[in-house]
């Protein structure tokens, strides 16, 4: 499990949202100060994320939380979103290109681009539907798994 902390920010109809904070990893490495990435880093900065979480041990807003995502999950994910549309662009490449050939165009390439940029937009649209698939799907939600600290409560006497 991949875990993260996270702040309880609202809960809205039984949906509970957290914020963490995006985190960079430029500037760990010997390369960071020539590196391109490690620039731009710098120059974006450290942005917060907002999504919802599963929250199954009552934490309120304002809990600092520590929430988790199951590796598999993500790497299901991961590669789905990246890896799809382009083997779509790819196998469908190959495909404009055995149509150019059977069919003797004259322009090849032209037909072979069509071809691949139909795969890719298909790719991206089995991603969408991938993504819909999933969006109700608890093995792919962040999953609120204890709390780190809880406000303090102040009585006046």
């Amino acid at each position: 499990m991949i875990t993260e902390n996270a702040t309880v920010v609202s809960i809205e109809n039984n949906q509970t949202w957290i914020e963490t904070q995006r985190k960079s990893t430029c500037g760990q490495c010997s390369a960071s100060k020539g590196c391109g990435t490690s620039v731009l880093s710098k120059v974006i900065g450290n942005k917060l994320s907002k999504m919802k979480a599963i929250n199954t041990i009552d934490a309120q807003v304002g809990d600092e939380v520590v929430v988790g995502l199951n590796e598999a999950s993500l790497l299901k994910g991961a590669f789905v979103i990246y890896m799809l549309p382009l083997l779509f662009l790819f196998l469908f490449s190959l495909i404009g290109q055995f149509v150019a050939q059977n069919i003797g165009a004259a322009d090849n390439e032209l037909l072979v681009i069509i071809f691949a940029v139909v795969g890719f937009l298909l790719g991206m649209k089995k991603v969408k539907n991938f993504s819909n698939s999933i969006e109700k799907n608890k093995d792919y939600q962040p999953v609120i798994l204890k709390k780190l600290n809880s406000p303090s409560v102040f009585i006046n006497l």
